[in-house]
């Protein structure tokens, strides 16, 4: 008796291989992209978590470089001391093409008024953590959760609320953060800050 020959022929073969490849296309097309996607809602909250964070630090600072820290018994823009005299250059607020970081660079601990943390625009949030090692938060020890987000500062007078800015001194800032997922996402959050 002759011996059979066991095996698959060539043409077989390539059917094989032509029918894996679709099968394959078909589960990278469908099935991987649901497994990145399934990340973005930890992330959309770790930036939430973030913004929210740094939103109630900035918002617990005095409104303007000439305003009073100390409970807001003077606010800049007003005559405290001897109306008679008129607002001197001290009570003045800050003009809007002013307004920006007076002192402190990276250094939160030195922030004294809303404006300033526009030094921290296009930083990582790890160099923030960084900055503020010092500082005792609940997000400095979960910084290595933040790899990857960038935070994004604007500051700026907006009277009418509308917010745009506005040229001229008014009694209220808008501070607005934007924070970038590592996936690109950029996510806006903003609040009001009164001269009360």
């Amino acid at each position: 008796m002759p011996a059979r020959n066991l095996g698959f022929t060539l043409m077989e073969m390539v059917i094989g291989i032509t029918a894996f490849a679709v099968a394959l296309t078909m589960i990278s097309s469908l099935i991987l992209p649901q497994a990145s996607r399934s990340v973005e809602p930890i992330l959309q909250a770790r930036a939430a978590q973030l913004a929210q964070s740094l939103l109630n630090e900035i918002s617990g600072r005095a409104f303007d470089e000439h305003s009073d820290r100390a409970g807001g018994l003077l606010r800049c823009g007003e005559d405290a001391d001897r109306p008679e005299d008129g607002i001197q250059a001290d009570e003045l607020c800050t003009q809007p093409a002013a307004l920006g970081c007076e002192e402190g660079g990276t250094n939160k601990d030195l922030y004294d008024d809303v404006d300033d943390y526009l030094c921290l625009n296009g930083l990582s949030a790890a160099a923030i953590f960084d900055a503020a090692a010092a500082e005792a938060s609940l997000l400095s020890d979960d910084a290595a959760l933040y790899q990857g987000f960038v935070v994004g500062v604007q500051v700026f007078y907006d009277q009418n609320m509308d917010g745009q800015a506005d040229a001229v001194i008014g009694n209220m800032k808008l501070i607005t953060l934007t924070v970038t997922t590592p996936m690109g996402q950029p996510m806006v959050f903003s609040t009001y800050r009164g001269n009360y």
